[in-house]
């Protein structure tokens, strides 16, 4: 990096606020292109190379520099595996849309927010809030002045998704019904581990929204752990709907939108008021971003794989996935909270 990147640092996104050091204090700035961005599905540490130019620096030092006011960014919140990576990828080819996928400490931010809710932060409440304010501000700049940042997050940024949509920003929350969701996840064996892994921290989200531990993680069977982290994701987006200061929400059903690609990417780039014709949607949807693994591109996919893998899945784990239904739609009778998510998702939308 340069000697003098303080003084590019409120101009050029390239310089990229990327990881933090929770124990020094840190931030790593990572020097990233314009086609990086365009290129990365993910904005964490595995796009670290030797070859990447960064520099660990102060969280201090950065928020001493100027950040100039720009257009707050526009989201897409999703459950976990419902296409917010595809979405993301054909918007980001509008030429007035900036895409980031899932930045690093957006991530970083929700865990400590968690972090305070079990009462055993490192931070006060006023340095996290000025702190979320500042990340916000080094996320929205942009390569070009017509362009408007807009930020894909990881499924469990949805816990601050309220605090990011104060100002009244535009957001798609994008997920899927349980009884599709079940055998997307039980589909894959990468898809199941994560699920596990980060089963324990969505129990206690749940836990906090409901007053109550829907199951020890012990005792539920690989289907009841998809479900319950289908129904931790589900809540949080409608809490956020419920508590947040916009109404500028849209709610996909990625089943719709595949259903429909070209007349939903039109509605999708509409509703965060983004110009698109009707023969670039057309194309787009028909193009090489329909037909390839979103998260590694170079890996063939397409809406038809997919249809036939959860037809494959629905067969196999029938009696897994039935058993998990049942189980969530008793948690519904229990609490009042989890049988309104769920109507808004069955009915409303």
């Amino acid at each position: 990096m340069s000697s003098n990147w303080q003084d590019q640092f409120g101009s050029n996104p390239g310089l990229f606020p990327h990881l933090m050091d929770l124990a020094t204090d840190q931030v790593l700035i990572s020097q990233i292109t314009e086609e990086g961005f365009r290129q990365a599905s993910f904005l964490d540490q595995r796009i670290v190379t030797p070859q990447l130019p960064r520099q660990l620096v102060q969280w201090d030092e950065l928020s001493a520099l100027d950040c100039p006011a720009q257009s707050q960014p526009q989201y897409i919140f999703h459950i976990g595996h419902v296409g917010s990576t595809l979405i993301s990828r054909l918007l980001g080819e509008i030429d007035a849309i900036f895409a980031l996928r899932e930045p690093q400490l957006l991530r970083n931010l929700s865990e400590l927010a968690q972090a305070f809710a079990r009462e055993n932060s490192s931070w006060t409440v006023e340095t996290y809030e000025a702190r979320l304010s500042e990340v916000v501000c080094w996320l929205s700049r942009s390569f070009h002045a017509h362009q408007r940042v807009m930020i894909k997050t990881s499924s469990f940024v949805s816990e601050i998704a309220d605090r990011l949509l104060q100002n009244g920003a535009s957001a798609l929350f994008l997920y899927v019904p349980l009884h599709r969701y079940l055998p997307t996840i039980l589909a894959g064996e990468n898809s199941i581990k994560e699920t596990g892994a980060l089963l324990e921290s969505r129990l206690q989200r749940l836990e906090r929204r409901i007053g109550s531990m829907p199951g020890e993680a012990r005792d539920l069977t690989v289907a009841q752990q998809v479900a319950a982290s289908w129904l931790c994701e589900i809540v949080t987006l409608f809490e956020a709907k419920n508590t947040s200061a916009t109404n500028d929400i849209k709610w996909l059903n990625f089943d719709d939108f595949l259903a429909a690609p070209k007349e939903q990417l039109l509605a999708i780039a509409g509703h965060f008021g983004h110009d698109l014709e009707d023969g670039q949607a057309a194309s787009l949807v028909a193009g090489p971003i329909m037909s390839s693994y979103s998260k590694a591109p170079e890996h063939d996919y397409s809406p038809n794989l997919r249809e036939e893998l959860l037809v494959e899945a629905s067969q196999i784990h029938a009696a897994e996935i039935e058993n998990a239904m049942l189980w969530i739609n008793e948690l519904a009778d229990r609490f009042p909270l989890i049988a309104s998510a769920m109507q808004w998702i069955e009915t409303e939308r």
